[in-house]
């Protein structure tokens, strides 16, 4: 298939730095948006969980852990959905849908009527919207992580590409710094009685900011490659069957392991470690700004090192660390030693967070690569990343907390394993001269 001298999959295409930052900055605080968005819901059902469910604070938080669990269920029809989009008609057109979704999404968490006003109808009408975004989310990241490395400069594609992870947990860092925010002007009882809804007014107000931003993007995607046989197909995709497994491999534990130290670790400070909610708030505020920041650090490394090395740094090193970490943060009560456990995991994790797009994206070729990545990610996402609070939550409501670090760690050696028979970018991929 013959590509233009512009796309990045041609030989001579080397665009400028310039160029390069300008639209991943654009593609990317898109990107920060649609995963602010989404995550208000996790830092905020500390409020308004009882609202919605009854029983006590562990049966309401696994209650609001079961609407993310079902919703993550829509995010591999997103991704199918949106990833056909992207191949066929071009990823700025999916991202820009996306993105535009997931504000009306936004919007309609802010009115939600609560138990006491609508009864047994409250908890439905938050899943429908839940799965509105979760369509939304799912259907963002292939067309972002596509776009992203295609865009990115030949040799730098790690560094670049990190940014996706920049945006995705500055799209956390600032729920968990709104959540602080907000707890120094308002008392926790008034966050719970409706405070909590101007969260999600704010995320559906930068939604249209965003959407402002994504049209001024150019196509990445050829006319050729949108008229192939097989482009934005599941056929097409499965021509590729080893990188489907590995990616699939990669995706369960990396979805699973970011998920458990991420928006499930708030909750498990709370209900386990026994912090109170600010401080819980503020530790993960601290940890995610670290996190973020280390993004392009490791990404820059992994194009020096290649992607197969950078993921056996990851699934080993989290096979070493989770239980350890678990345990000593469910009996730790003090925030700074919570603080720097977190933040050392989080290190680790950071080898799969800072190359997860790019790593993706680099074994499938053009015309299948948004639908591949997408769709790929949004089921290892939804089986695992989705259910990763339900389960725990499940777990310590059954008094068997501790098999929890065990089961994420049986799936890491899942990971190792995807890792063995991965490609190294290095020497093969569909990224030409990298």
């Amino acid at each position: 298939m013959a590509v233009a001298a512009d796309h990045p999959d041609h030989p001579d295409h080397n665009p400028t730095t310039g160029e390069t930052v300008r639209k991943i900055l654009i593609a990317s605080s898109g990107n920060l948006v649609e995963w602010f968005d989404f995550y208000l819901y996790a830092f905020f059902s500390v409020y308004f969980a009882q609202q919605f469910f009854s029983g006590n604070q562990t049966q309401a938080f696994l209650g609001a852990a079961g609407v993310i669990l079902l919703s993550f269920l829509m995010r591999p029809l997103g991704g199918y959905v949106f990833g056909r989009i992207a191949d066929r008609y071009g990823r700025k057109t999916s991202m820009v849908t996306s993105v535009t979704l997931m504000s009306i999404g936004s919007l309609l968490m802010a009115v939600l009527p609560t138990s006491a006003q609508a009864g047994a109808v409250a908890p439905v009408l938050m899943l429908l919207v839940r799965c509105l975004q979760a369509f939304s989310v799912g259907g963002e990241y292939g067309a972002t992580a596509t776009y992203m490395s295609e865009v990115a400069q030949r040799g730098r594609r790690g560094f670049y590409s990190s940014f996706q992870y920049v945006t995705l947990i500055g799209g956390q860092l600032l729920a968990s710094l709104l959540a602080t925010v907000m707890q120094l002007f308002m008392t926790s009882e008034q966050l719970t009685a409706g405070g909590w809804r101007y969260a999600f007014v704010i995320g559906a107000a930068l939604g249209l900011i965003s959407l402002w931003l994504r049209r001024s993007l150019t196509e990445t995607q050829p006319d050729a490659a949108k008229t192939a046989e097989h482009a934005g197909t599941l056929r097409g995709v499965l021509r590729h069957k080893r990188s489907v497994l590995v990616v699939l491999g990669i995706t369960c534990f990396g979805s699973l392991v970011f998920y458990s130290f991420t928006t499930y670790m708030q909750k498990y400070l709370i209900n386990t470690a026994g912090m109170t909610k600010a401080t819980a708030s503020n530790i993960m505020t601290v940890c995610l700004l670290i996190f973020m920041c280390a993004q392009p650090v490791v990404g820059a490394l992994s194009d020096r090192i290649g992607r197969k090395a950078s993921m056996f740094i990851f699934s080993i090193g989290m096979m070493l660390v989770i239980v350890p970490a678990y345990r000593f943060l469910g009996a730790n009560q003090s925030p700074q030693m919570a603080t720097l456990c977190l933040t050392g995991v989080m290190m680790i994790l950071s080898f799969y967070t800072s190359i997860a797009g790019v790593l993706k994206a680099e074994m499938f070729p053009t015309e299948v690569r948004a639908l591949a990545t997408g769709f790929i990610y949004a089921i290892g996402n939804a089986l695992f990343g989705g259910s990763a609070e339900f389960v725990a939550l499940s777990l310590k409501d059954r008094g068997h907390e501790g098999w929890f670090p065990v089961y994420v760690t049986g799936m890491a050696v899942v990971c190792l394993l995807a890792v063995v028979f991965m490609r190294d970018n290095r020497r093969h991929g569909f990224f030409r001269h990298d």
